[in-house]
């Protein structure tokens, strides 16, 4: 199986994981499934790859993107930004995120 990383180990990847305060987990999922297609339409976005885990409050994403400055302008869209105005309403602690290139 491939990764978008295979071919471009200068990808900035992002590993971004978050927690749902008990009872918020559905309104979670459809604040961050609301997230996708507009950032998958951004520019320098390669893939934008939801999980959500087996215990089903956590959440995560798996990301790469073209370079730091296409991130930095996906962390400061309108869509991202009304999301992060809703951290304290919807996470059980703080929102975990990785930036990282891959070297092996």
């Amino acid at each position: 199986m491939s990764t978008p990383t295979d071919n471009r180990r200068d990808l900035v990847t992002v590993i971004a994981r978050m927690r749902a305060k008990p009872g918020k987990e559905q309104e979670l999922r459809q604040a961050l499934e609301a997230l996708v297609e507009p950032t998958l339409k951004e520019q320098g976005c390669v893939n934008y790859d939801m999980h959500q885990g087996q215990d089903e409050a956590e959440f995560g994403f798996y990301e790469n993107w073209e370079s730091d400055e296409a991130l930095d302008a996906h962390l400061n869209s309108p869509h991202l930004t009304q999301f992060a105005g809703r951290l304290d309403e919807l996470l059980d602690g703080k929102l975990d995120i990785q930036r990282m290139r891959r070297v092996g």
